[in-house]
C-alpha cells in the first residue's frame, strides 16, 4: 500500500491561524514530524460565547488554540469578584497556566463563538522531545506567554491609568501583528468592562482613557473597532511617558 502523501500546502492553509503555525511551520519541521503533530490535533466543535473551555482545578489534559475567536482567562477572588488575568487571540495557545501544578489556575471563557483545536499535552510533549525544532519553538511560545504575564504585572504597577491603557493597546497591536493581522486596525474581542478588570481600573476610567487618546489623535474608536493613528505616540505613552510629546515639541 502506498504511503499517503502529506499535503503541506493544505496543512499550512488549514493552520494559517492555528497553533501549528506557531509551533511548527516557522520551525522548519519536516513532513514526517508535521504529520505526527497534525495526527494528534483534535478538531473540536465550536465553543459558544460565554462557554468555558476549562475551569479552575481541572487537570491539565490538553492545550488549546482558537482557530478563530478569542478567550479570556479569569480568576475569582474569595469575595466572588471576577479578575481577568489574560486574553487569548486566534493562534495563541491556551492552557499553559497549568504547566506548573498540572491543574488549571483559572477559567477560560469564550469572548466570541470560537472554533478550537485541542492538543493532548502528553502527546505533544512526546513529539516535541523527538523533534528538536518543535521543542525549541514550543519553548518560544511558552516564553511569549510568560512575557505576556510579565507585561500584565507591568501594567498593574503603573500608577497612571493612561499608562496602563496605552500599554494594553500597544501590546495588543503587537500581538495582532504577530498572528498575521493588522496591528493598526483591529476589533477588540473583549468588552471595556473586561479591559477594566484586566487593568485593575474602573470602567469609567477606561472609557475616559479611550476618549482622551481619541481626542489627542492617537487612536480612532468606533464601538469595538480601534485604529491606531500614531503608533509612535502610543509607544511613548506606554513605555516612556516622562518623555516630551514630539508632536507638541515640534509645534512649540
Amino acid at each position: 500500500m502506498a504511503t499517503p502523501v502529506l499535503n503541506l500546502n493544505e496543512l499550512r492553509r488549514g493552520c494559517a491561524h492555528c497553533s501549528l503555525q506557531q509551533l511548527c511551520l516557522p520551525a522548519g519541521i519536516g513532513p514526517d514530524a508535521l504529520k505526527q503533530l497534525d495526527s494528534i490535533v483534535r478538531r473540536r466543535r465550536p465553543v459558544a460565547r460565554g462557554e468555558s473551555l476549562f475551569r479552575t482545578g481541572d487537570a491539565l489534559e490538553s492545550v488549546y488554540v482558537a482557530r478563530d475567536g478569542a478567550f479570556k482567562t479569569i480568576a475569582i477572588s474569595e469575595d466572588g469578584e471576577e479578575r481577568v488575568v489574560g486574553f487569548h487571540l486566534p493562534g495563541e495557545l491556551i492552557g499553559l497556566d497549568a504547566l506548573g501544578a498540572d491543574r488549571h489556575r483559572c477559567d477560560a471563557i469564550a469572548l466570541t463563538t470560537a472554533n478550537v483545536c485541542e492538543v493532548p499535552f502528553d502527546q505533544l510533549a512526546d513529539i516535541a522531545s523527538q523533534v528538536p525544532g518543535l521543542q525549541q519553538q514550543l519553548l518560544r511560545v511558552i516564553g511569549r506567554s510568560v512575557g505576556r504575564d510579565q507585561d500584565h504585572l507591568d501594567m498593574l504597577v503603573r500608577r497612571q491609568a493612561s499608562e496602563r491603557i496605552a500599554l494594553f493597546l500597544h501590546g495588543l497591536s503587537e500581538r495582532f501583528r504577530h498572528i498575521g493581522q493588522s496591528g493598526t486596525q483591529f476589533r477588540l474581542p473583549m468588552s471595556r468592562e473586561d479591559i477594566a478588570h484586566f487593568l485593575g481600573l474602573a470602567l469609567e476610567t477606561v472609557s475616559r482613557g479611550f476618549t482622551r487618546l481619541q481626542e489627542d489623535a492617537v487612536i480612532a474608536v468606533d464601538g469595538r473597532h480601534v485604529e491606531i493613528l500614531d503608533i509612535a505616540e502610543l509607544d511613548r505613552l506606554a513605555h516612556h511617558p516622562e518623555a516630551p510629546d514630539a508632536r507638541r515639541r515640534g509645534t512649540a
